[in-house]
């Protein structure tokens, strides 16, 4: 069934225009009608773009009555733009029937239109690090895409990791718990600001990508510090990738850091969901209810039919 896909550039330059090719080339493929945002390639600095055109591209993309809202990659450039971002906009398109995808940057949107909106968005794909990918994009983060588009999502499942205290948890479960997140490095930028969701008894899943362990421990620690960690019912870590352990380290490691935190909490600290800067990612709904279960190393994240 072809679905009107509208991608734009909220956030950072698109550098690999191959990439970017690649990615509408492998929507159009798919049976996709996509509509390119007219500043989608414009290049200020590192943004795609000055604030005054990301902002405008924000509201065409609100404005288009697209099946998908889709960005073209990450990087950085919402934060600073969060003042003038039209929420309301953007949950009118999405009560309409649009659906806000992306990655990275794109937490800090997601976050705040939870805040101001209560509006469900997607953490999913980009473009150019999803189906830019050369030579295909994953096949598990398309069928998620097709799904969503379908209405067919559900939920998601994964293999919990061996070897640490998150595979002691016999069995577990919540319901009705809001899920949110994303980005661990952006999530923690938006911390006493108007556009952090004061969310509690919720699943708070969280990824990041060139964060070595040491710096993901401080990140997780400011949370923790701040209470936003035990007003959740469970924390769902994701793929942290693309960093570099160094012999100072000294065993200190990811694996570390989860253990470290699972013992500051009472409530399951989750590893290994497949989302994140990696080509393997399921689909997310940030601001949905969503039950979690655990049964051994066997976790299942549940939404329905959104």
């Amino acid at each position: 069934m072809k679905k009107h896909i509208y991608i734009y550039s909220p956030s950072g330059a698109v550098r690999d225009k191959a990439a970017f090719r690649r990615g509408v080339k492998r929507l159009k493929t798919l049976g996709h009608e996509v509509e390119v945002d007219s500043d989608a390639l414009r290049s200020h600095m590192r943004f795609a773009g000055d604030d005054d055109t990301r902002v405008a591209a924000i509201q065409r993309a609100a404005d288009s009555g697209a099946d998908v809202a889709l960005i073209s990659r990450g990087g950085y450039g919402l934060t600073r733009i969060l003042d003038r971002i039209p929420y309301k906009a953007i949950s009118k398109a999405i009560k309409g029937g649009t659906h806000f995808v992306g990655i990275s940057d794109f937490t800090a949107l997601q976050l705040a239109l939870l805040k101001k909106t209560g509006a469900v968005s997607w953490a999913g794909p980009a473009v150019c690090e999803g189906f830019g990918a050369d030579p295909l994009p994953d096949d598990i983060m398309e069928d998620c895409f097709q799904d969503l588009l379908l209405g067919q999502g559900e939920g998601a499942g994964w293999r919990l990791p061996a070897g640490n205290r998150s595979d002691q948890i016999a069995e577990w479960g919540c319901s009705s718990a809001t899920l949110w997140g994303g980005n661990l490095a952006v999530l923690v930028s938006l911390l006493g600001t108007p556009y952090f969701p004061e969310v509690k008894g919720g699943v708070l899943f969280l990824e990041d990508v060139a964060e070595p362990p040491y710096r993901v421990e401080r990140m997780l620690t400011q949370l923790l510090h701040s209470g936003v960690l035990a007003r959740q019912k469970a924390i769902v870590l994701g793929q942290f990738t693309e960093y570099k352990l160094t012999p100072h380290d000294k065993g200190f490691n990811l694996r570390t850091v989860t253990q470290w935190l699972t013992s500051q909490l009472r409530i399951p600290v989750l590893s290994n969901l497949p989302f994140g800067h990696v080509p393997t990612k399921v689909l997310l709904p940030v601001g949905a209810k969503v039950d979690l279960v655990v049964q051994g190393r066997d976790a299942l994240m549940a939404w329905g039919h959104i």
